[in-house]
């Protein structure tokens, strides 16, 4: 089993965060999961782009043991397994939707590739500076 040589060295509370919730994947799945609620591994599978299956199982264990997400599994054959935001991950959402107000502010423009769950954040609305 692998083990990393160092340890985390976390020593800011920005650090902590960006660590919970950063990077391409994580952001894209708690979005998805604030717009539709509840799905399976399928549901959440479908309104992801160009991730592979590997990446997602990470993605969502990842956001498992942080606590972001929570998982219900139903003792049913054939299994079925749940996800959805855990208050800890709703309370991450009003900061993910200021990040895409920002980010929408200096970005140009997207064109058809923006996600749905974008919609959400008004990020058009706010802007761009300098234009």
């Amino acid at each position: 089993m692998y083990q990393k040589k160092l340890e985390d060295d976390i020593r800011c509370p920005l650090e902590y965060g960006l660590e919970v919730f950063g990077g391409k994947w994580k952001s894209r799945v708690l979005c998805v999961l604030n717009e539709k609620g509840t799905l399976r591994y399928s549901g959440i599978r479908k309104e992801m782009f160009n991730i592979t299956d590997a990446v997602l199982s990470t993605t969502l264990k990842e956001l498992l043991e942080s606590g972001l997400i929570a998982r219900k599994q139903y003792d049913e054959i054939p299994p079925r397994v749940e996800y959805s935001l855990s208050e800890k991950g709703k309370s991450v959402i009003p900061i993910l939707q200021s990040i895409c107000q920002w980010a929408g502010m200096f970005q140009k423009d997207m064109g058809e590739w923006v996600m749905s769950q974008c919609q959400k954040c008004d990020y058009r609305k706010v802007g761009a500076i300098g234009a």
